[in-house]
């Protein structure tokens, strides 16, 4: 048996604004411990049985991130799958099938789908999960795990699974499940056939839901076999499964990725994998998970999973309460003090400060909407923002000049470029720098500097073995980062 985590990398994570940003989102954050959501995922699949390396599908424009956080947890994925463009979790789905199987030398290998950006609090609740459940993926059933609800929640789907009595209606005897189902750690009647899903509902309605003991709700988390979920989108989506083959098909390799046909998978139809198959399929099973899950998908969700003091706060960071109660605080280097504030959340970026009651914080992407259209570079970027090679941080900018701190790691270079409209001048900190500077090679240590005039080709390389810093002003009459001209770069980069 192959089994085959296959992380799901592409959300954008808008609700968690200002942390979350559509170029560096929640997926790549320390939001929940020192590790990012992603390595939490990673880590979580330490100790499940003959599980390989896991698969990654990201966007495009996160791959970099995607491969060093990889690196920083010591991990190897056996593949980061690029999408061109986002058309939902169906298509990523297919994507990983597809080159599951041309990747693993067992002909039926099991697909473990995960989102990169879930809380799982009890691990060996997850490992008991997912081991249950491979008798029935192994014998062709389409699994998905549905969560123990807690609570009367308005903000997820749900899962109607069928009970013992209503199973038994439908000709499944007790025995029969048993036999075809037959789990390590749960009761076979704990494996059950899936009536249907159901859209967010509204209180009441989800308090009906609670009161039946049936309804679970939708992880998006799955467990089946790649060809049976290929076989299945084919009998009610043969469009996204055909569209995918011919993504695949001219697939190139890049350093760690696997790009894809754009044209070809841009005609891909946009559908979730509960429209495209889970909701037509008379294979879905549903195993309940008790795990303390949760998808994080907001502020108040975040404060719900955080430890509190003893009138519900949650702070972070440099925080000083007074006649607080209820609220949240995250304060990653500014002090915030509150006086007086019931049932807030407060949270504090390099760049940005938000301010909301805790009923209104699934309208936060409102916020970053606005942000968009007015074209700030809040909705997107950091102010410090990474790179393959390391990262930069943009301490000061006014007329006609800005100042950026440069890290670079060792071994690594900035591609050979130029610029039209800016020059720059480089003070090393820490570290040695090789820089090329038109048809001159320089070798700078601490406190030695250079000047690249407009027009100059350069390029910036960490010769050592710690990370150079530096201090970058540019000046110029236009600075911003679409100036570059590239004429030879490490990580293929137009």
């Amino acid at each position: 048996m192959n089994l085959i985590p296959i992380i799901m990398s592409g959300g954008s994570g808008s609700r968690l604004w200002p942390q979350s940003r559509s170029l560096y989102p929640k997926q790549f954050l320390p939001l929940v411990n020192e590790q990012t959501m992603l390595q939490n995922t990673l880590s979580r699949l330490d100790g499940l049985n003959s599980v390989s390396a896991p698969m990654v599908i990201a966007n495009e424009e996160h791959r970099f991130l995607v491969a060093e956080q990889f690196r920083q947890v010591n991990r190897k994925a056996s593949a980061i799958i690029l999408e061109p463009v986002g058309r939902n979790t169906a298509p990523a789905v297919a994507l990983a099938a597809l080159k599951a199987k041309t990747l693993s030398e067992d002909e039926e290998p099991l697909l473990l789908v995960l989102a990169a950006d879930h809380v799982i609090n009890d691990v060996n609740a997850f490992h008991q999960a997912v081991e249950a459940a491979l008798p029935a993926a192994l014998d062709g059933k389409l699994v998905t795990f549905g969560i123990v609800p807690g609570h009367p929640e308005t903000g997820y789907g749900y899962i109607k699974a069928l009970n013992d009595s209503e199973t038994k209606a439908q000709g499944f005897s007790s025995d029969e499940q048993k036999e075809t189902f037959e789990p390590s750690s749960l009761s076979a009647e704990k494996i059950m056939p899936v009536e249907h899903f159901v859209e967010k509902p509204d209180l009441e309605t989800a308090q009906g839901y609670l009161a039946t003991g049936d309804y679970y709700w939708n992880s998006g988390m799955f467990l089946f076999k790649a060809s049976r979920y290929l076989e299945e989108l084919n009998k009610f989506r043969p469009d996204i499964l055909e569209a995918c083959q011919k993504a695949m098909e001219v697939q190139t390799a890049d350093l760690d990725f696997v790009r894809l046909d754009e044209l070809a998978f841009k005609a891909c139809p946009e559908e979730s994998i509960d429209y495209a198959v889970m909701e037509k399929t008379t294979d879905a099973v549903v195993v309940p998970l008790d795990a303390g899950w949760s998808d994080v998908g907001s502020w108040s969700s975040l404060a719900d999973i955080s430890e509190k003091d003893e009138v519900g706060n949650s702070t972070l960071g440099d925080v000083l309460l007074h006649d607080t109660r209820n609220t949240y605080v995250r304060s990653e280097k500014k002090l915030i003090a509150t006086l007086g504030v019931d049932d807030l959340v407060i949270t504090e970026s390099d760049d940005a400060i938000l301010v909301a009651h805790k009923n209104r914080v699934q309208d936060v992407k409102k916020i970053v909407e606005r942000l968009k259209a007015a074209n700030r570079s809040e909705a997107k970027l950091h102010r410090k923002v990474y790179r393959p090679w390391g990262a930069y941080d943009s301490i000061d900018m006014g007329d006609r000049f800005q100042v950026k701190r440069i890290t670079v790691k060792p071994g690594a270079q900035l591609s050979l470029q130029m610029h039209h409209h800016r020059a720059e001048h480089w003070i090393v900190v820490k570290g040695t720098a090789l820089v090329t500077n038109g048809d001159q090679e320089i070798l700078l240590t601490e406190n030695q500097s250079t000047y690249i005039p407009i027009g100059v080709v350069h390029r910036l390389e960490n010769p050592g073995k710690f990370d150079l810093e530096l201090i970058e002003v540019q000046s110029g009459g236009y600075l911003g980062e679409d100036d570059i001209v590239r004429f030879e770069d490490t990580y293929g980069r137009a």
